[in-house]
């Protein structure tokens, strides 16, 4: 399909500004979102009498269908139980409209959708030059967190980690013997880190293995002795320097200090009411095995099981601070395969291309892996999958990786032999 070079203009920059603008804008994500997936629709009224079109659909059944789970299921839950909330499909809404952008995205120019990456970049160093710029009286503390006003500390720090090294994961694509996209791309892990750093969100940080096994893997530092030498040494120096610094000293005493009253019987800490809430969260669902107690109702749930002295008042929660326990207690087994098929069908691509050996498409695999990855770890301390900020560049992520990888094939294919493992340009029509 052919479009203008207006529309491939406007989708390059909308895709630059969603990551771009998520931390400091208010709704600015989701405005480019909406406006992708206007175009989407427009494009898809356009071609409905071409069965081609919607052939990715099914090309990508498993990510298809990831899309869709949460969505059929919250539905089909709320029929069950005859009662109605459609709040609750507001942030997992963007996961199916995401198959429109989907759509839209995978008919572009692989160097087009390569802005995606620019946009993580400059979403990490927008963050970071902030938290430089507007510091509170006295500084940022671990009494004052970092974060913006729309949301807390913990998606605000994980966000800005994985804008940070997403955007060296996309280093991956640009033109390898350019030294300016290094230099940038260097300055947003800086500055997304330092971020990140600031918001104290130590369960975000579990990630960074992950990330740094996932950047060894796609540039090969592992394949040879000199290059696993100085990463290892790189890496053990950055490490050795950021457990010296205070801040994180501190959250690491913290925690430590939290499992030794939980295990001396004291639950009235920060880790302990989690605890306490992850064990209400499963005798919900024991009590509630199959479609749980519906999604929406934790709180009131909660709040009924205080009244009768069954819990601490202090553990009632709207969520029970993970994606599989507040899944597990509101959606039952099936919202728990809903989450599952969610984890893999936005990784099952990613890691299937994870070997290509065109640079574009391997930093594709590796960012998808990156976000697909993050997100479960993520998960594991805090509902991911509830701030609309979140689940809207999750679903843009995830839509733009895979089209990149989906696009690039595409080119590949019809490139004449020798010309298509060129670097993309900038983006234009075609």
């Amino acid at each position: 399909m052919i479009f203008p070079p207006i529309l491939v203009w406007l989708s390059a920059a909308l895709l630059f500004l969603a990551p771009a603008v998520n931390l400091v804008w208010r709704g600015g994500s989701g405005y480019c979102f909406f406006a992708l997936t206007a175009i989407g629709i427009g494009t898809l009224i356009a071609n409905r009498h071409k069965p081609d079109y919607f052939k990715p659909l099914q090309t990508y059944g498993w990510y298809t269908a990831a899309m869709l789970a949460f969505m059929v299921s919250i539905g089909v839950q709320q029929l069950v139980h005859g009662y109605w909330l459609p709040r609750q499909f507001d942030a997992l809404s963007r996961f199916m409209l995401a198959l429109v952008v989907f759509l839209l995205l995978r008919q572009l120019p692989s160097r087009a959708l390569r802005m995606i990456g620019w946009g993580c970049a400059a979403g990490a160093l927008a963050v970071g030059v902030w938290a430089l710029i507007d510091q509170p009286q006295g500084g940022w503390t671990p009494a004052n967190r970092l974060n913006n006003y729309y949301t807390n500390a913990i998606p605000f720090g994980d966000t800005a980690l994985l804008l940070a090294f997403l955007s060296l994961f996309t280093l991956g694509w640009d033109a390898p013997r350019d030294w300016r996209p290094r230099v940038i791309k260097a300055l947003a892990l800086l500055g997304g880190g330092y971020a990140s750093y600031l918001s104290g969100t130590r369960g975000g940080w579990l990630a960074v293995p992950l990330f740094i096994i996932l950047l060894g893997v796609q540039y090969r530092w592992f394949t040879q002795r000199k290059r696993l030498l100085a990463a290892v040494l790189t890496l053990s120096l950055g490490f050795a320097v950021l457990l010296s610094t205070g801040r994180i000293e501190q959250r690491v005493v913290d925690a430590t200090t939290d499992v030794t009253l939980l295990n001396q019987g004291d639950t009235d800490t920060s880790i302990g009411l989690r605890v306490q809430l992850w064990q209400a969260s499963w005798h919900l669902f024991t009590e509630h095995p199959v479609y749980g107690i519906g999604k929406g109702r934790l709180m009131s749930t909660l709040g009924q099981m205080a009244e009768r002295g069954e819990v601490k008042a202090e553990i009632v929660n709207e969520r029970a601070h993970s994606d599989f326990f507040s899944t597990l207690a509101e959606m039952g087994t099936i919202g728990v395969l809903c989450l599952l098929l969610f984890y893999f069908g936005t990784s099952v691509y990613f890691w299937r291309n994870r070997h290509a050996d065109d640079p574009a498409i391997r930093a594709a695999a590796y960012s998808g892996l990156a976000v697909s990855g993050s997100t479960i770890v993520f998960g594991l301390t805090i509902d991911v999958l509830v701030p609309i900020m979140v689940t809207v560049l999750l679903a843009l992520l995830n839509a733009a990786f895979l089209a990149m990888i989906d696009a690039r094939k595409r080119e590949l294919a019809s490139a004449p032999a020798g010309t298509a493992s060129a670097v993309p340009g900038p983006p234009s029509g075609h």
